[in-house]
């Protein structure tokens, strides 16, 4: 059995959502000190749904191809929907990662979350971080 599904090898060899936007409305960047990978997401929302998402990742394969499948997971979701983004899912969604690299799907949710809470706070909306549950802004 191959160390790595077809999705995961697809979305390393050919990534979506690569590169960076200019005028970002919230920015997430994560890193793991122990394995190397470091990723940065620029989201772009209008009226609380993420309109474009961009990443930008130094790492290995299994890093390059969470990032992209969470980009993609995530693009056209209401912020709300994509609070709720798992690195499970993540990795589910790439029909598995090995479990040495699990941590990379960990990252690609951490960033995301980052870049959400990095919009959250510039647009002066309260913040959750333990619940991560956000319906109240529509109070």
């Amino acid at each position: 059995m191959a160390l790595y599904s077809e999705k995961v090898m697809d979305h390393f060899t050919h990534p979506r959502n690569v590169g960076i936007i200019e005028d970002a409305s919230g920015v997430g960047e994560v890193g793991n000190a122990k394995c190397g990978d470091i990723m940065k997401i620029y989201l772009k929302i209008e009226n609380d749904i993420i309109k474009d998402v961009k990443f930008e990742t130094f790492g290995c394969g299994s890093a390059i191809a969470s990032s992209s499948m969470a980009t993609e997971m995530i693009k056209g979701k209401s912020i709300y929907e994509a609070m709720k983004l798992t690195n499970k899912a993540v990795a589910e969604a790439l029909d598995g990662l090995p479990a040495h690299k699990m941590h990379c799907s960990v990252l690609a949710e951490e960033a995301i979350k980052n870049a959400l809470e990095d919009y959250f706070k510039k647009n002066n909306i309260p913040y959750d971080a333990a619940t991560l549950e956000c319906e109240h802004v529509h109070e």
